[in-house]
C-alpha cells in the first residue's frame, strides 16, 4: 500500500511514521493533534506549538474526519449492549 490522501490536509504514506495519518508536508501525527483538541487545548495554541504547521483548516479537516469514522464504526466499536 502507498501513499494515500485522506483529506486535503491529511496524508498517509508508509515511508513517513509507518504509515500513520499525518498533516500533508509534516511528521505530525494527525493522533497528536486530536489528542491536544481533546484535551481542551485551544486551536490558536495547538497552532503555536507546532510552530504553524499546522493550521486550523487542518485541525477542523481532522476533527470532521474523526467524526466521520465515529459515526461510520460505532456500531463496531461497541463490545455489548448497553442498557439505558
Amino acid at each position: 500500500m502507498g501513499y494515500k490522501s485522506i483529506g486535503r490536509y491529511i496524508v498517509s504514506d508508509p515511508a513517513v511514521c509507518h504509515g500513520e495519518p499525518i498533516f500533508r508536508g509534516t511528521r505530525i501525527l494527525v493522533a497528536d493533534v486530536l489528542e491536544q483538541v481533546a484535551a481542551g487545548m485551544a486551536w490558536e495554541a495547538i497552532i503555536e506549538e507546532w510552530r504553524g504547521a499546522v493550521t486550523k483548516e487542518a485541525i477542523a479537516e481532522a476533527v470532521r474526519i474523526a467524526r466521520e469514522m465515529l459515526v461510520t464504526h460505532a456500531p463496531d466499536l461497541a463490545a455489548e449492549p448497553v442498557g439505558l
